[in-house]
């Protein structure tokens, strides 16, 4: 009976004892206004303006210079049906390569069209022609637009040339002989083919991770500054009290972006009309565990780095390199060993991986295995890394209040002692 009233006692002590870790870092982060930025205001209006950029999906009129060295019929045929494509147009005409290509350094023009002088000699003579296409490569949308609609011309082109050579005698023939196949291309998944369906997703949880890290990186340094640890000795009595200080604070960060991340998840998605097909119970149950790894590793690191400006710091820097590891923007296929291993230490991989295939995909539980179990490994292994970082700062935050009230103690008996000899004098 007595055995059974201990446990229980230890058990409402370490309720109170997280309650009151709960209560205080919950009452720092309201007072906070840097930790508020980045925990509510950050991802509430920062994915708002990610997704209205790209609003738009795909991009149109790409302006484009024609350089025509060949000045014939069938030259303006094509360039008259390259303007009309919805993606490009034809910006302006130049004399010379030269001319276009001052153009685009001045980024007037994102592409250029060049038509050599014998490009309708050679066709009228059945050989082949040749049209050389320059891009800006510093967005690859554009690229892909100007590409593209030139390959697209440049095939009707061919297929009129093929009926005129052909000598058929039914449409029928020249359908056959200038498409024996036909086919059908189907975006899966992406139905638009457009750059918001495809780079938001994986964009949300990234910002899920960062502003968590930032977030809990200013709450960590600016108790660290303020000594406010110290206020956590007296819980941290044994090693259990340590639990209790990280379960609290967990349960703080973890309250708080339960709705930032149904907000991420399924809203911002929804308000823009980007591709989501998450089933709600599969998309709780991944966002579980890539929560808390979340939380667990931006406790970690609020601990190594020292100083709260250095959080911003390394956000910053590793946001696009995490956005290419991920493998979103990036084929996984592509990228080596080596740096896959570097990505497998951040939740945000798994995180991204799943996500888009639960959301974008429809995917479940089952097929999203591996990354579903990769983040609760990370969820253990960061939970003890976080114990293990906390329970050394702690220490140490005890020996110097300890060292500081030996050296108070000290300089009060000196003073004491100066006094009682000045008074004997």
């Amino acid at each position: 009976m007595e055995q059974n009233e201990g446990f229980f006692h230890k058990i409402n002590e370490g309720i109170h004892d997280m309650c009151y870790i709960w209560a205080k870092e919950m009452k720092s982060t309201v007072r906070d206004e840097g930790v508020l930025i980045f925990f509510i205001l950050v991802p509430l209006l920062y994915p708002l303006l990610y997704s209205w950029i790209y609003n738009n999906e795909v991009v149109h009129e790409v302006p484009v210079a024609v350089v025509d060295m060949s000045n014939t019929q069938l030259s303006r045929q094509f360039i008259r049906t390259y303007d009309a494509s919805p993606e490009t147009k034809v910006a302006f005409r130049c004399n010379d390569l030269s001319e276009a290509k001052n153009l685009v350094e001045k980024q007037v023009v994102n592409g250029i069209i060049y038509l050599p002088e014998d490009f309708a000699t050679n066709i009228y003579r059945m050989q082949q022609s040749h049209i050389s296409i320059f891009c800006d490569m510093s967005l690859l949308i554009t690229y892909k637009a100007i590409y593209l609609t030139a390959t697209s011309v440049a095939a009707g082109l061919n297929s009129k040339i093929q009926i005129a050579a052909g000598g058929n005698y039914t449409t029928r023939e020249d359908e056959i002989a200038t498409q024996p196949i036909v086919h059908e291309a189907v975006q899966i998944f992406n139905p638009t083919g457009g750059y918001g369906s495809f780079i938001i997703p994986a964009v949300l949880m990234l910002i899920i991770q960062q502003t968590l890290v930032l977030g809990i990186g200013l709450s960590a340094g600016t108790a660290r500054e303020n000594n406010r640890y110290q206020d956590l000795i007296p819980i941290s009595r044994h090693y259990n009290g340590l639990f209790r200080i990280v379960f609290g604070k967990t349960l703080c960060y973890f309250m708080i972006y339960a709705v930032m991340a149904a907000y991420l998840a399924l809203v911002v998605p929804k308000l823009f009309h980007f591709t989501s097909l998450p089933d709600g119970r599969q998309l709780a149950g991944f966002m579980l565990p890539y929560l808390l790894a979340c939380i667990f590793f931006g406790m970690f690191v609020s601990c190594i780095v020292r100083y709260r400006e250095n959080v911003m710091l390394l956000v910053v820097f590793t946001s696009i390199p995490l956005l290419f590891l991920s493998g979103a923007s990036w084929p996984q296929s592509s990228i080596s060993g080596a740096w896959q291993g570097v990505s497998w230490l951040f939740p945000s991989t798994f995180g991204v991986r799943g996500y888009v295939r639960i959301n974008s995909m429809g995917a479940t539980l089952q097929d999203v295995q591996s990354e579903y179990q990769a983040l609760w490994i990370q969820v253990v292994v960061y939970f003890f890394a976080t114990c293990a970082v906390y329970r050394y700062q702690l220490i140490h935050t005890r020996r110097h209040a300890m060292e500081r009230l030996n050296a108070i103690k000290t300089k009060a008996e000196e003073i004491k002692a100066r006094r009682k000899m000045e008074t004997e004098a």
